[in-house]
This record gives C-alpha cells, sequence and structure tokens, in this order.
C-alpha cells in the first residue's frame, strides 16, 4: 500500500491519466450523410482507420505510462518538492497527448500529415525525459526508495529508461521515411515498456 507521504501524488496522478486516456476517444467520429458519397456504412468506417491507429497507439502509450508510474512508486517512499515538480512536469506531457492524437487522426494520409507526426513524436520524446528524470530523482543513491526496494527491480527500471529517449528520436526520425511506419514503432515501443522491470519485492506496505 503507498505511504500517505505518496498517496496523494499517486491519486492525483491516476485522476490525470483516467482523464487523457478518456478523451481520445473523441477523435473517433460518428460518419454523417454517407450516402451523399455513394459509399456504404462499412466502407466509410474502414476509410478512418488512421484515427483507429492513432487511437490504438496513443491509448496503450498512455495505459503503459500509467502502469510504469504506479511500479516506480511501489518502490518509493518519501516525496520532496523535486520529485513533485518532476512528477507534474510528466504530467504536462500525458495531458497534451490527446492533442497530437487528433492531429495525426485528422492528417494521416493528407497534407500536413509529417508536420502532425513530428509533433506526436516530440510529445512522446518529452514524456520520456520526464519518466528518466522523475526516476532518477528518486532512484539515484536510493535518495526516495524504500529500504526494502528489490535492487534488482530497481536495476530493470534503470536499465529500460535508460534508451527511451533514444528509441522515440528514432521514431521521430522514422517520420521522414515512412509516417505510418513511425506509428507503429510508437505502438511497439508501448509494448516494450509494459514490461521494464519486475514489481518490488520485499517493500514494507
Amino acid at each position: 500500500m503507498a505511504s500517505s507521504e505518496t498517496a496523494r501524488l499517486e491519486a492525483f496522478s491516476d485522476g490525470v491519466f483516467a482523464i487523457a486516456i478518456t478523451l481520445l476517444v473523441l477523435d473517433l467520429k460518428v460518419p454523417r450523410d454517407i450516402h451523399d458519397g455513394g459509399r456504404s456504412l462499412a466502407q466509410v468506417l474502414l476509410a478512418q482507420w488512421p484515427a483507429y491507429l492513432a487511437f490504438v497507439t496513443s491509448f496503450m502509450t498512455i495505459l503503459i505510462m500509467w502502469v510504469n508510474h504506479h511500479r516506480i512508486f511501489t518502490l518509493v517512499a518519501r516525496c520532496d518538492d523535486r520529485l513533485l515538480l518532476y512528477n507534474g512536469l510528466l504530467l504536462l506531457g500525458v495531458t497534451v497527448v490527446p492533442f497530437p492524437t487528433a492531429l495525426v487522426a485528422e492528417y494521416l494520409r493528407h497534407d500536413g500529415q509529417r508536420t502532425a507526426a513530428i509533433l506526436y513524436n516530440l510529445t512522446f520524446i518529452f514524456i520520456a525525459i520526464c519518466f528518466n528524470v522523475l526516476w532518477r530523482s528518486a532512484a539515484v543513491g536510493n535518495r526516495l526508495l524504500h529500504p526494502g526496494a528489490d535492487p534488482l527491480a530497481v536495476k530493470r527500471i534503470f536499465d529500460a529508461y535508460r534508451y527511451g529517449p533514444v528509441w522515440y528520436l528514432a521514431a521521430l526520425g522514422l517520420v521522414f521515411v515512412s509516417v505510418t511506419a513511425s506509428l507503429v514503432l510508437n505502438l511497439a515501443l508501448a509494448l516494450f515498456f509494459a514490461a521494464p522491470g519486475r514489481s518490488a519485492r520485499n517493500v514494507p506496505s
């Protein structure tokens, strides 16, 4: 169970994650006046695949970010002003995600798709950097960690996060080759970060 020092931070963060992930569905539009274009409802729905790809990628990414945030705070015992600031910057990135998602859903396969995808990837680069800063602020020298935090779990999180910004930079570079491939790489990265390490053992409740 989270300590009283971190419980309020986690509760507030959970609310931000929940709102951000819910807002994503607003980009899935119900087709209107389909008969004017001579296409069936099924054809119109299939033509909206860019919106589905952007939605699934962002949904999975925010979901995994929430899982990782929870995983971090099973190891963190205390908060200070620095940790609160870095957590706030991370949540800033999370709340922004629906906006570039909407841009990608709207402009994929159209003029402006590269600009939309660049902004989308820059958002995740910012979030990856924030995760690194947040984690290192708490974990370097075990500054804010539980005394009983599993050293192997701590090491695995360090190992996973170390190259996170680099991989998202690679996804950004891929935009100039294929925007769709860049989105797929973002989805693959979300799945990779789903399991950066084990949960802590021997952490007092």
